[in-house]
């Protein structure tokens, strides 16, 4: 981790300040296994608190760790009493159901390369580009992964990036002598897939810790 700090400070001014406000790169891991991804199908689209109550509740229902039986065994009314919506319910069933049917091998999982990773999680409802990313840098603890599609990553890229530099081009000198007449705030325009990739081309190979510390530079809570 010493390496990739030291790397992403010597290569990018901005994150250097980034780096010295936040401090030492913390991130955590969990294991690449079953129980890690139906942790994260559970905790999409809720904020930690809430997801954590019903991830424990489920988890004493299902057993820790999980393991696809265990998911596979519960009612759907079982599954809607530990808090669980009815699609949510469905995606950890698919995932229970294709990983003990073979299709989902995680042993294989660590020798396979990104693209093939997302490829082979994505086959499973309610896993997309995102939930597979954030199992590879969480996870597999893959180094160089840039989620274009997280708002967070997407946030503060445009507060320390992109808003910066447009905050700078309105106090150059102009040409005009009656000042701009007054407008209302810019609309926030976050940075495109390109725009991001342009962003930490520098930051390689070492993008994921990267991300993180953009994470922990708006108190964005990392799974």
């Amino acid at each position: 981790m010493r390496r990739a700090v030291s790397h992403l400070k010597k290569s990018d001014p901005v994150m250097r300040a980034i780096i010295d406000r936040i401090g030492p790169c913390r991130m955590r891991f969990g294991p690449p296994q079953f129980h890690s991804l139906a942790e994260a199908i559970v905790y999409q689209q809720l904020n930690g608190k809430a997801a954590e109550t019903i991830f424990k509740r489920f988890a004493a229902l299902a057993g820790e760790p999980l393991i696809p039986e265990g998911i596979l065994k519960l009612s759907d009314e079982q599954m809607r009493g530990a808090g669980l919506s009815k699609q949510k319910s469905a995606y950890l069933k698919d995932l229970a159901a294709k990983t003990a049917a073979g299709l989902l091998d995680f042993v294989r999982l660590p020798e396979l390369p990104d693209a093939e990773v997302v490829e082979h999680l994505t086959q499973v409802k309610g896993i997309g580009v995102w939930t597979a990313q954030m199992f590879l840098m969480f996870s597999l603890k893959r180094e160089n992964v840039l989620p274009t599609g997280d708002f967070g990553v997407r946030m503060a890229m445009y507060e320390h990036y992109l808003d910066v530099q447009r905050a700078k081009a309105a106090k150059r000198p102009s040409a005009a002598k009656k000042p701009a007449p007054a407008k209302k705030g810019p609309k926030i325009k976050l940075p495109s897939p390109e725009q991001m990739e342009k962003i930490a081309k520098s930051w390689e190979p070492y993008r994921s810790v990267a991300c993180w510390y953009l994470w922990q530079s708006l108190d964005v809570k990392t799974i």
